[in-house]
Order: structure tokens, then C-alpha cells, then sequence
């Protein structure tokens, strides 16, 4: 089960961690043309093994996935963190092929004031919950049970419903090369806090 955010503590720094480290190794890619140097690309290499990308590419490839993972996956937020503004009540979509995590999903959600629709474990029933909702988000698990996948998932519900869509995946890679197609990233495993923060930010207003 999630554990449950408590009162309030100040947000925490990663974001402008992310910033600084984008705003580095961009630099040196656009000054160099991708030929990094070897403690460079030591560093680079790490990162990627972090997250289980495939570092027997070249160094513009690896970084173009590291940048896409580490700009995309919420900010794990201290364990008593909560967001200081209550959110307003959002339609969720949960599309899960696990059945505890699921449920889980479900429980937090509902437990904050959210509607959800779901869950389902394949892309094929929330395709057609879809057509007969008003979806405002959709977690999406990116490997499902019919064969289909989050990613095809993603792009219909963006292209015909106008949905906001988070990767909930421990697919990195899978994460990191179609993370284009969703808003933010929440690495499995991940806490209730983030799943919260990421509705709650792709659902605020502006």
C-alpha cells in the first residue's frame, strides 16, 4: 500500500537539480558535437546505468534518453510531503496490468477526492472507456497484458480525446524512447506522493 502524504514540508530541490544538469551536458554536447571527454562520458554512462539505458551508443544517443527519463519522471517528493494547494477533483484513467498496483491506484486516488475510471489491463477497454468519458489524465503502465501498449495507448488518447497522459512504468528505456508521447514519468517504484504530485500539476489550471 502507498504510504499516505501528511502535512507539509518545502518541495524538494530536484527540479533545479534536473535544470542545471540539462543545462550542462547540452552545452557541451552543442560545444563539442557529442564528443564528450573521457570523465564526461564516464558520468554519462552512469547516469544512463541508473536508469538501465544502453550505453554501447553513442554519447548524443545516451544522453538524448537520460535528458528525456530526467526531465519527464516526477520529482520524488519527501516521504510527509504534501501539495500545499488542494487540487480540484480530476477524471483518471488508470490503465494498469498489475492487479495490486492497480488497486492500489485506485484507492489513492479516490482517497483524494479523484474520479477514476478503471482500471483496466489492456489498452483495448480503456481505448473504449475512453470514447464514453471525459478524461482529464490517464496513468498508463506502458507494457499491458493484450499486447498492445502504453505507448500506442498515449497516442490515441492524446490525439483523439485531448488526454493529458503520465508513463507509470519500470520500463526505462521503453519510457525514455517514447517520452514524447506523455507528459511526465513515474518510475516504478514509485510512492503515492509522486503519483499525486503528477496529477496534481498536470491537472492544475494554465
Amino acid at each position: 500500500m502507498f504510504d499516505h502524504p501528511s502535512p507539509s514540508t518545502p518541495r524538494d530541490p530536484v527540479a533545479d537539480s534536473v535544470e542545471r544538469l540539462c543545462r550542462l551536458y547540452d552545452g557541451r554536447m552543442a560545444e563539442t558535437g557529442g564528443a564528450l571527454s573521457p570523465e564526461d562520458l564516464r558520468e554519462l554512462k552512469a547516469m544512463a546505468a541508473i536508469y538501465d539505458l544502453d550505453t554501447d551508443r553513442s554519447p548524443a544517443e545516451v544522453w538524448r534518453d537520460v535528458r528525456d527519463v530526467v526531465t519527464r519522471q516526477t520529482p520524488r517528493p519527501a516521504e510527509d510531503a504534501v501539495l500545499s494547494v488542494a487540487p480540484e477533483p480530476l477524471t483518471v484513467m488508470v490503465v494498469e496490468d498489475d492487479a495490486d498496483a492497480a488497486a492500489d491506484l485506485t484507492e489513492l486516488l479516490t482517497e483524494a477526492g479523484h474520479r477514476v475510471v478503471g482500471p483496466f489491463h489492456t489498452a483495448a477497454a480503456a481505448e473504449a472507456a475512453a470514447a464514453l468519458h471525459a478524461i482529464d489524465i490517464a496513468l498508463l503502465d506502458i507494457n499491458l497484458s493484450d499486447g498492445a501498449t502504453g505507448v500506442d495507448l498515449a497516442q490515441a488518447l492524446t490525439g483523439r480525446w485531448d488526454v493529458r497522459v503520465v508513463f507509470i512504468s519500470g520500463d526505462v528505456t521503453a519510457a525514455a524512447r517514447h517520452a514524447d508521447r506523455a507528459e511526465a514519468l513515474v518510475l516504478k517504484p514509485y510512492t503515492g506522493p509522486q503519483i499525486l504530485e503528477a496529477v496534481t500539476r498536470l491537472g492544475a489550471p494554465g
